[in-house]
């Protein structure tokens, strides 16, 4: 695996982008990145959480990687 095709490496291009999080919960979550760290903690702005078509928004929220699924930029 070259350094360029790790998975952070995904990541860290998306910061500064909306990017989609699955949650275990069955739960979306829609923001911008900003920061992670090694344990896929994400920290979004201007996130919103879509479930059964509707959106709530969240403003700022931090996102525990335990409850993470996947990560798809938006």
């Amino acid at each position: 695996m070259t350094e360029d095709t790790r998975p952070l490496d995904a990541l860290n291009q998306s910061k500064g982008k909306r990017v989609i999080i699955s949650l275990k919960s069955n739960e979306q979550i829609t923001g911008v990145l900003k920061a992670f760290d090694l344990h896929l903690n994400l920290w979004l702005e201007d996130a919103e959480r879509i479930s059964d078509d509707k959106k709530v928004k969240l403003g700022t929220v931090v996102v525990r990687g335990d409850n993470i699924l996947f990560v798809s930029p938006e």
